[in-house]
């Protein structure tokens, strides 16, 4: 007995949602946030993110993001 959902054509409960990558434009610590919130720069504009989770990010530094969560650090582009 399999109680997972599945993945179909029109709905998958992991997939169904996409990260962006953006530059890590601007930092800020808070008391009650000590690893910190950036602004990421994305293709779809500037967006606010909750550094938790790759607290040791600096300014400058490809994010990936996820609903207003920075989840991991990227390498950098190469120039194309």
């Amino acid at each position: 007995m399999d109680d997972q959902p599945e993945c179909t054509d029109d709905y998958c409960i992991t997939c169904s949602d996409d990260a962006r990558a953006g530059i890590l434009i601007s930092k800020r610590t808070k008391y009650f946030m000590p690893t910190g919130e950036g602004v990421v720069r994305t293709d779809d504009g500037d967006e606010k993110v909750d550094l938790s989770l790759v607290p040791g990010a600096s300014v400058g530094d490809r994010l990936l993001v996820h609903a207003g969560v920075a989840i991991a650090a990227l390498e950098p582009e190469e120039d194309k």
